[in-house]
């Protein structure tokens, strides 16, 4: 997950920044490094006062190696994490319908796969963004894993309500069968604004007028709503979050999903 969680349609998550993946920094991460360094900081200029010699020897040793602050870090982050995944996990354990295939999803591969992936995302997201060519790859190497889309836009501010009418607009074109290359075309634009997207529909062979009627509709409203309403049950706090068989990936990483979805199938 690399974005806040923050539906404007809809109930919604707690607006926590999550920490997934250590290529992608957070609030949290920051937060947690304002703290170790503050921790530091005061051990440090306590040091001298300690009796013994005992805090000049360690103050001498963290000025020789600045490295433990960042393993302190690395472990701080790992084990938020372990304890994010593990709430997830425990969350959709106790809610197993939230993670029932929604038939008014986009989901490609077989309906009674042995293995099913879920990916909740925004198009607006930079982490969504940076996986999603690999991610669409795992999905042609697994014709036999049932892959599932959850279009959750978050990142929407004020007036600016892009992710939404991005999600919206995708769902149209499923409806039209035009899902995928809707999806494609959405992740490779750097910047998404409504004339963009409507571009895009109109490139990919949607009826834009149709898309348009859909996309206004109550039923697509009370689509992402749900959406959104199962994020935040499970406690998801940001993009991109996937589940294998309903449970969390602790990373973003498609290598991750990959080798996840290999373990299922054993």
């Amino acid at each position: 997950m690399t974005d806040d969680a923050r539906p404007d349609a809809a109930p919604t998550p707690s607006p926590a920044p999550s920490k997934p993946s250590p290529s992608w920094l957070n609030g949290k991460a920051l937060g947690g490094a304002a703290l170790a360094v503050s921790l530091v900081a005061l051990g440090l200029s306590a040091a001298p006062y300690v009796t013994g010699g005992f805090g000049e020897r360690v103050r001498a040793y963290l000025v020789q190696n600045p490295q433990v602050l960042d393993e302190v870090l690395a472990a701080r982050e790992a084990h938020e994490n372990q304890n994010r995944v593990a709430a997830i996990d425990a969350a959709a354990k106790a809610n197993p319908s939230l993670l029932a295939v929604d038939a008014r999803d986009p989901s490609f591969g077989p309906a009674d796969a042995k293995v099913t992936v879920i990916e909740f995302f925004d198009f607006r997201c930079p982490g969504c963004k940076a996986v999603a060519h690999e991610y669409r790859a795992l999905m042609a190497a697994h014709p036999e894993v049932r892959f599932v889309f959850k279009d959750w836009p978050i990142l929407d501010r004020g007036d600016d309500v892009t992710s939404q009418y991005a999600a919206r607009a995708a769902l149209a074109a499923h409806q039209q069968g035009k899902y995928l290359a809707v999806y494609d075309a959405l992740m490779n634009a750097r910047a998404l604004d409504r004339e963009a997207i409507d571009r895009i529909l109109v490139e990919s062979g949607v009826d834009l007028a149709k898309a348009q009627a859909a996309m206004a509709s109550p039923d697509m409203t009370r689509h992402v709503a749900d959406i959104h309403t199962t994020a935040a049950t499970l406690g998801l706090q940001g993009t991109p979050t996937f589940f294998i068989n309903g449970k969390a990936s602790p990373g973003i990483d498609p290598r991750e999903v990959g080798a996840l979805i290999e373990a299922a199938k054993r």
